[in-house]
């Protein structure tokens, strides 16, 4: 279905990745795995063409259908939730209301309505919506009204029932509750197109996927089976190398013993000529160490956020609405310290509408937020980016903090959070999504609350 042969990508004069060839067929269901910022998303981008190569060629089948849901917020238009669920061709939503209406359609859009399943689409969509956990009611809400979370999962439901020839989801779990991800897993199996994800879901890459693309040091590797074997091929493959390399290496100073000892005789020096050009093939031929990851922060430790008093917060008769939803009635809640809480609920039960008021982010419409003696919150989300000043470089912005830092004592600190050489100079403007969320995540470390308030911080850490 797609070729990629010998490409080549950079951006703002980094290579992400160079002489990539890979070959997608019909029936492959592959997890695009990487670190941060190793280029996954702008690979999905060259295979839709949002963007183009710098060298290589991307080649696309013939009338290939392709279906992507991306990882931030899609817009909407004045739809019902319903309704965006089954627009899955242009100008498909107009014929269905003017069917439902009783006006004239004509008779190419009327055969088009019918290609891609006509009626039958409205049922097919609602079991879906339902599988997403979306309501019966909710189907007729403006999707306008709906929030970022629920709109991504009308936008995947659409994607569900157009059905294309590939489907290419990043990050696809970052929405869903529980129970919508355990349906969409289910739903996924009996898929009949191929798949192409990016996720930082362990479990959801190994139901799913009988390959693994790993996007590393600038190069695609392929890999059979789901991300556990991946795990395991990989560790098997790297222990090779590593006893080749030694084996190599035990040669190579054999050999070079030899040379130190007797290349000055004139009685060896032919031999010695001989070892020496068998220790430059050898030198040539050297495995390649592979590169671990030392994510160690010798010598430092994160400040520690000062002792509060025993009662960290206490929130009494709140009330907050979107609106005409209600959200909190009279709500109590208190929080002492050394507590360690997980809150869970379903999409748009108010999770982070709570965290957000517990922070103060959000102000409360009726009853009292107090914050006890000594407390300091600290609030992060997977949208809390607006914290970087995305003019200053990752290096600028680990250093504008309270606590001390030297730039080699910065710099440690950015690599165990792979931010590793000249990524430290990179304008915060051109990280991708995961390096912002671990940018912000370093900036709140190293001024640190006492009161540590965070909603689905994992969402874009890779599993590094």
């Amino acid at each position: 279905m797609i070729t990629l042969s010998g490409v080549e990508k950079s951006h703002g004069g980094r290579t992400l990745f160079s002489e990539v060839s890979l070959q997608l067929n019909r029936g492959d269901r592959l997890g695009l795995v990487g670190p941060n910022g190793a280029g996954k998303t702008t690979l999905f981008n060259l295979i839709l063409g949002e963007e183009s190569t710098d060298s290589g060629t991307v080649d696309l089948q013939r009338n290939l259908d392709l279906g992507f849901l991306p990882q931030e917020s899609l817009p909407v238009d004045d739809e019902t939730v319903l309704e965006l669920a089954i627009s899955v061709r242009p100008g498909f939503l107009k014929v269905h209301r003017q069917i439902l209406n009783g006006d004239h359609v004509e008779p190419e859009a009327y055969e088009l309505y019918n290609e891609v399943g006509g009626g039958q689409l409205e049922a097919k969509a609602k079991r879906i919506l339902a599988g997403l956990s979306f309501r019966e009611s909710d189907f007729d809400r403006p999707a306008t009204e709906m929030s970022g979370g629920w709109i991504m999962r009308a936008h995947l439901a659409r994607l569900l029932v157009q059905e294309p020839d590939l489907l290419m989801l990043d990050e696809p779990t970052n929405h869903l509750d529980l129970e919508a991800l355990i349906w969409v897993q289910s739903y996924l199996k009996n898929y009949p197109g191929a798949i192409l994800m990016i996720s930082h879901d362990r479990e959801f890459l190994n139901q799913l996927v009988h390959g693994i693309l790993e996007l590393r040091r600038e190069r695609l590797f392929r890999w059979t089976g789901n991300y556990d074997s991946f795990l395991e091929q990989r560790n098997a493959h790297e222990s090779q190398q590593q006893a080749a390399h030694k084996n190599q290496q035990r040669q190579i100073d054999h050999l070079q013993s030899f040379v130190n000892r007797f290349g000055a005789k004139n009685t060896k020096a032919t031999q010695a000529k001989s070892k020496q050009k068998q220790i430059d093939r050898l030198k040539a031929d050297l495995v390649d160490l592979p590169q671990g990851e030392d994510r160690r922060m010798k010598g430092f430790r994160f400040p520690q956020p000062e002792r509060s008093g025993q009662r960290v917060l206490t929130l009494k008769g709140i009330d907050f609405a979107y609106g005409e939803n209600t959200v909190y009635s009279g709500m109590e809640c208190e929080v002492e310290r050394g507590q360690r809480t997980v809150l869970v609920g379903p999409n748009g039960a108010g999770k982070s509408t709570l965290l957000k008021l517990m922070a103060g982010v959000l102000e409360q419409q009726a009853g009292d937020r107090e914050l006890g003696h000594k407390v300091k919150a600290g609030y992060f989300s997977q949208n809390r980016v607006d914290v970087l000043d995305t003019k200053s470089t990752v290096l600028e912005e680990a250093m504008n903090t309270p606590e001390a830092l030297t730039e080699e004592r910065a710099r440690t600190i950015l690599g165990s959070f792979l931010f590793r050489g000249d990524d430290v100079f990179k304008p915060v403007g051109v990280l991708s999504g995961g390096e912002k969320s671990r940018l912000a995540l370093v900036k709140l470390l190293l001024d640190p609350p006492n009161l540590l308030l965070m909603d689905e911080p994992t969402t874009h850490l890779d599993m590094a």
